[in-house]
C-alpha cells in the first residue's frame, strides 16, 4: 500500500519561503506522476505543480514562485515556495498515480494522497 507523508508546513510572513516534503513508501512506481495540490476552506482542491517523467507542470497562480522537484533515491517530493502571499494559505497535499499527461492538473486523476500539511501566510 502506497503511503505519502507531507511535512514542512507552518506559519510564515508574506514574502517568506517554505519548503514542503512528501515522503513516499510502499512501492510507488517510477512511472507515477507526483504532484502538489492545495485546498483552502470553502474552496475546491487546486492544482499547484506536478512532475511526469522529466517534465514539470505548474498552476498559473504559483508559476515563477514555486518549484517542484524530486529525489528518486529517497522517494521524496519537494515543493519550494518563495514569495509567499496570504492567498497561498491552505492545506497542501501531495498525490501520486498513473496519470496521463492531459490529466495532471486534475486531482481526480491521482490514486494516492497524503494527509496534508497546513501552510499559513500572514500579511
Amino acid at each position: 500500500q502506497v503511503q505519502l507523508v507531507e511535512s514542512g508546513g507552518g506559519l510564515v510572513q508574506a514574502g517568506g519561503s517554505l519548503r514542503l516534503s512528501c515522503a513516499a513508501s510502499g512501492g510507488t512506481s517510477n512511472t507515477y506522476v507526483v504532484g502538489w495540490f492545495r485546498q483552502a476552506p470553502g474552496k475546491e482542491r487546486e492544482f499547484i505543480a506536478a512532475i511526469k517523467g522529466g517534465t514539470t507542470y505548474y498552476g498559473d497562480s504559483v508559476k515563477g514562485r514555486f518549484t517542484i522537484s524530486r529525489d528518486r533515491a529517497k522517494a521524496t517530493l519537494f515543493l519550494q515556495m518563495n514569495s509567499l502571499k496570504p492567498e497561498d494559505t491552505a492545506v497542501y497535499y501531495c498525490g501520486a498515480g498513473p496519470v496521463i499527461t492531459s490529466q495532471v492538473r486534475r486531482s481526480e486523476s491521482y490514486y494516492y494522497w497524503g494527509q496534508g500539511t497546513q501552510v499559513t501566510v500572514s500579511s
